[in-house]
């Protein structure tokens, strides 16, 4: 079992800062994810969600990570980059994305739902055609299929990669727990197993098309100040961590290999996520999540007999 960790003021005052960067940022509408007491998400506390999704820095590594495999899609890279704020606005936009995933693990139900129904309805707006005369809609169930698909392994490769190692069945557990919410958004065959998501993404490696989109993508994040200053510098090694976990065959298809972390770097990263994994962040979505049903603030740092098993 490890041990909880909280710092001494200074230190744990740039910790909080440095979540609510990450995990509810002051551009977007607030959430109180401590109530209504006692109202259950669409997530239970037990779930091996609630811990990997309480970490920040797997939280902006997987989330990197994630964008990379979505704008490989064409359909999916043409509307987020012509229909959304990426480019004008990248920071809020990930924001934006960063909140909707704290709201469906740890937001209330009636939260969560409220959120997702909003998203459905900006989705219904969004469509077009790609430059090679494909024809698109965000709400399109193969296109949602993609994007749950991608952001379950990029959070939950990250976590298992540089946070804490997950066993295949705590991988398994992870990925059909984001199934119910995933087919609320309408990704009716969002993978439900790490063998489903493998089956997705080789059945969709043949529409994955190298992008100077991609490479955009990955030098806003490089340079746009999304962390405190203090922390500024280690943006550049969490985008490189991001690219790591692409897969390899993926990463060449890309035009990728290589921009990923020397070897000292990416045990520096391991060291810094085992470290966050550790940390009790008293204003993050997790521990807000925690005191709406009751549980201690730091019930996800010490109950620990899912997560941490060797694969």
């Amino acid at each position: 079992m490890t041990t909880p960790i909280v710092l001494p003021w200074p230190l744990q005052s740039l910790l909080e800062a440095v979540a609510r960067a990450v995990l509810q940022p002051g551009d977007q509408p607030h959430i109180d994810f401590s109530r209504p007491i006692g109202e259950a998400g669409l997530v239970s506390p037990d779930s091996v969600s609630w811990r990997v999704f309480k970490n920040p820095l797997s939280l902006f590594i997987g989330g990197v990570a994630a964008v990379i495999m979505e704008l490989a899609e064409p359909r999916v890279r043409t509307g987020v980059w012509e229909h959304t704020s990426f480019r004008l606005n990248p920071i809020r936009r990930l924001h934006s994305t960063g909140l909707a995933a704290m709201v469906t693990i740890y937001g209330s139900r009636t939260t969560a739902q409220a959120m997702i129904a909003r998203v459905r309805r900006i989705h219904d707006r969004v469509a077009g055609v790609t430059s090679s005369g494909e024809t698109y809609h965000a709400n399109d169930p193969d296109l949602l299929n993609w994007v749950q698909a991608t952001a379950g392994y990029g959070f939950v490769q990250a976590y298992h990669t540089y946070m804490r190692q997950l066993s295949a069945s705590e991988r398994d557990r992870c990925y059909g727990e984001g199934v119910p919410a995933a087919r609320l958004f309408g990704a009716t065959g969002a993978p439900g197993s790490e063998a489903e998501l493998e089956a997705l993404l080789h059945a969709t490696a043949g529409r994955l098309q190298r992008s100077a989109i991609v490479f955009e993508f990955l030098a806003i994040m490089r340079s746009a100040p999304i962390l405190p200053l203090p922390l500024r510098p280690a943006q550049r090694l969490l985008v490189a961590a991001a690219v790591d976990l692409v897969p390899d065959w993926m990463q060449a298809q890309l035009g990728l290999t290589g921009h990923g972390l020397r070897r000292w770097e990416a045990e520096a990263v391991r060291q810094a996520g085992a470290l966050a994994d550790r940390l009790v962040i008293e204003t993050s979505p997790a521990v807000q999540a925690c005191r709406r049903m009751r549980l201690p603030a730091d019930y996800l740092y010490v109950h620990r007999s899912a997560v941490g098993a060797r694969p």
